[in-house]
């Protein structure tokens, strides 16, 4: 979905999508139904939007896993910058992001976060500047049995969100409900590039999570509750305009079997 926004803004940055290489190898209909539907909007990205496709092979792979770092990135040496934007999220406002291709990196791998409602500061947006010796440094740290994607984002060095007057680069959605009166749905709306959309008590956008777990996540205060449900049903319009994709079925409870002895 970001790519329709970027190549409706105009956005001159490249657009790559990285996807398993043994997917070229397998035969139409030999994949599940997932598979094969993002094979499907692999095409329409590239077809649509100008997206460029770039088959891989995992960097680690134990057993039947296959596992495909975000380190990974660090191998596209073509480019001088590379952004990754943590899914799930909408893009809102090319603008800022482009701005980013032009910010100093002092090390390889850069994070811009932005507040949220649990205080754990994770990157919503990675910055990577590739070379053949930072995408080797990456393979040489990797271990199969220890390497966790969500341990890496939480040792990256982070960039606070540019200053309000530059740029609004990037927001979370668990962050509205920090806000206070003086908080603009409109202005937020306008401003911002990068909208995280992740609560960390519920699941992601894609799944249609009931009310009633909704109900604690979603900002008291009129605003910021707009905005809240402003993004989430732009998502929602999205996934199904650009995807035809509905909502996934929030998966079900699993019950605990109390046996008697």
């Amino acid at each position: 979905m970001l790519y329709a926004v970027l190549e409706d803004q105009e956005s001159m940055a490249q657009r790559v999508i990285m996807y398993p290489k043994e997917w070229d190898a397998s035969i139409a209909g030999a994949l599940d139904p997932q598979t094969e539907t993002s094979r499907r909007l692999l095409r329409n990205a590239a077809k649509r939007y100008k997206v460029m496709l770039q088959p891989v092979a995992p960097m680690l792979k134990t057993g039947e896993e296959s596992t495909f770092p975000l380190a990974g990135l660090l191998s596209l040496t073509a480019y001088n910058r590379v952004i990754h934007l943590v899914p799930s999220g909408l893009v809102l406002d090319t603008s800022g992001l482009d701005h980013l291709f032009t910010l100093p990196m002092e090390s390889d791998m850069l994070g811009i976060s932005a507040g949220t409602a649990d205080g754990v500061a994770s990157p919503s947006v990675v910055l990577l500047k590739p070379s053949k010796d930072a995408f080797q440094t990456a393979i040489e740290s990797l271990s199969a049995k220890k390497y966790d994607e969500d341990d890496l984002l939480s040792r990256m060095p982070l960039l606070p969100d540019l200053p309000e007057d530059q740029v609004h680069i990037v927001a979370k959605a668990s962050s509205l409900r920090l806000e206070d009166d003086s908080f603009n749905a409109t202005a937020f709306l306008d401003s911002t590039s990068y909208v995280h959309l992740s609560d960390p008590e519920i699941l992601g956008p894609e799944f249609d999570t009931p009310r009633e777990s909704l109900a604690p996540v979603i900002p008291k205060r009129s605003e910021p509750k707009r905005a809240w449900l402003e993004v989430h049903e732009r998502y929602r319009e999205m996934r199904m305009d650009v995807c035809g994709l509905d909502l996934e079925p929030a998966p079900k409870p699993v019950k605990e079997n109390h046996s008697s002895s």
